[in-house]
This record gives C-alpha cells, structure tokens and sequence, in this order.
C-alpha cells in the first residue's frame, strides 16, 4: 500500500450509488445494530439528519468522516447517551433510548477520550467494570487481558500515571472485560506505537473470528480502517453520503487508498456549486 496520500483534487468525483439505502440496510432482524431514521438537533443545528443503517451479525463497520460530520453524535445515539430528536437507534433488538439496560450486558465501548478513574490501579478498574458487568472468574479473566495486553506489569499502578498508550490499552481491556457481542470502538489504536497498534488490530480480529462479534469502529486512522473493516459508512452532513467495502470504494473513487477516498468526500463537503468553498 502506498505510504503517501494524493492531495491534488479529484475532478470527477462519483456520485453515491442509486441504491446506497439498499446496500446499508438489511430485512427485519437480521441486523445486530441498527439505526432507523434518526435525528439529533441540537437548538438550531441538525447534527444526525435521517440516518438509516444496518452492521450484520459479526462483521466489522466503520463509520467515518469528518469533524462535525455526526459520527460521534450517532455513536452517542447507540451506546444510549443520547436521546434522539426522533427515529430509533437499535443493538440486539433493543431500542437504546428505552431499554438499554437489556442488552447492556452483552456489549462494551472504548475510547481513549473517556478517563478511567485516576485514584484506582489498573487491576482495580478492571474489577470495578467486571463486576458491574457480572463477569465469571473475573481474576482469571483479568489476568488473561492483561497478559494480552501487556497490562500485566502495571496491574498495581493508579491508572492516572498511564501514559497514553498505557490508557489505550487499559480501556480496550475495560471494552473486553465482559466478552461483548457488540463491541463500539473509538480510535482503538491512539497514542499506540506502530507495533502495538497492529498487534492491537491483530487482536481485535482475532477476538472477532473467535466469538462472531459485532464492530462498529469511529476512527481516522484509514489503515486501521482497512486492514480491520468490511464496510465503510461515510458521513458527511449529519448523513451517509456514501458506503462500500474499502477496497470498493477506492476502486470506485479511482484511488490508491482509503484517506484519499476519506479526503475527497470531505473536501467535496466544503465546495459549493462552481466548485468553490461552500
């Protein structure tokens, strides 16, 4: 794969396919997670305009764009943060603004943005979420993450002296403490070294084909995407402008990899009409 990405703009930029609804969603339930319609508004500003979208049992999403592109935003809707404005945002047949705490027990979420407590040692988290998740022989199964993850050593530390890889590590080990069904993952790699974060990506792939899990990943770190996901869902806008396999939609866009696609679809989002910026 090429180490360098084109900036020069693409003068023919493909349309979205005719049937890109189609292609993201899936009959009635037959999809782990959902999304039907769904809005966020925020005062005056739409953040997530009529999204619908479906990821299948056990495979790997990512769902991607651009700053103030609505990914956060829907990924809020999921995890059950969030209220929508209206439509329905769905994980294991669950509506997630009413009954989350049914299926809270078969799914986990990781982001190096959101801090563990900071008085309490590695081992301690892990504890606390194992606990809080009912997990079974939960010192075995904290062992286990540990050694994966080369959390052993620091077991007994406070986790507020980690430095930022070690709290990356910690809070995806928080993420498979329970050995979720569904797994959301916020840039699951940041602040890793190139050999940790592909270990860590082996990992992730590994704990997928092993359990048939469900991925949804936010993220942009377009290898990652690439090497760990099955379909791209780009937003733009509060919406899905686009969505394919990531090696179909470099194909399509006549790329070399997926950050020039990512480039081109964000950069069409900023120009107006004649091609000037919006």
């Amino acid at each position: 794969m090429p180490d360098t990405v084109s900036t020069a703009p693409n003068p023919k930029l493909p349309k979205p396919p005719k049937d890109l609804a189609e292609r993201i969603t899936l009959p009635d339930g037959q999809a782990t997670i959902s999304t039907r319609d769904l809005v966020k508004d925020y005062e005056q500003e739409r953040a997530v305009d009529h999204v619908s979208f479906d990821v299948g049992p056990g495979s790997a999403t990512a769902l991607l764009g651009g700053n103030g592109a609505g990914k956060t935003t829907t990924m809020a809707m999921l995890l059950g943060l969030l209220t929508p404005t209206s439509g329905k945002a769905i994980i294991l047949g669950a509506d997630m603004a009413k009954d989350r705490y049914a299926v809270a027990a078969r799914m986990n979420f990781s982001s190096p943005y959101v801090e563990l407590p900071y008085r309490l040692t590695v081992e301690q988290n892990l504890s606390v979420f194992g606990s809080l998740y009912g997990v079974r022989k939960l010192k075995d199964r904290i062992a286990e993450l540990a050694e994966d993850l080369d959390l052993t050593r620091l077991l007994k530390r406070p986790s507020g002296q980690l430095s930022a890889g070690q709290k990356t590590r910690l809070t995806l080990a928080k993420a498979l403490i329970n050995r979720p069904e569904v797994l959301l993952l916020d840039e699951p790699t940041a602040s890793l070294d190139p050999d940790t974060g592909d270990y860590v990506r082996q990992y992730l792939r590994r704990y997928l084909a092993e359990t048939g899990a469900t991925m949804l990943l936010a993220s942009h770190n377009m290898t990652e995407v690439e090497r760990l996901c099955d379909q791209v869902l780009m937003m733009r806008d509060g919406r899905i402008h686009d969505a394919d396999s990531p090696a179909g939609l470099i194909e399509r866009y006549g790329r070399q990899n997926l950050e020039e696609v990512f480039l081109d679809i964000a950069r069409q989002g900023r120009q107006g009409p004649d091609g000037d910026e919006a």
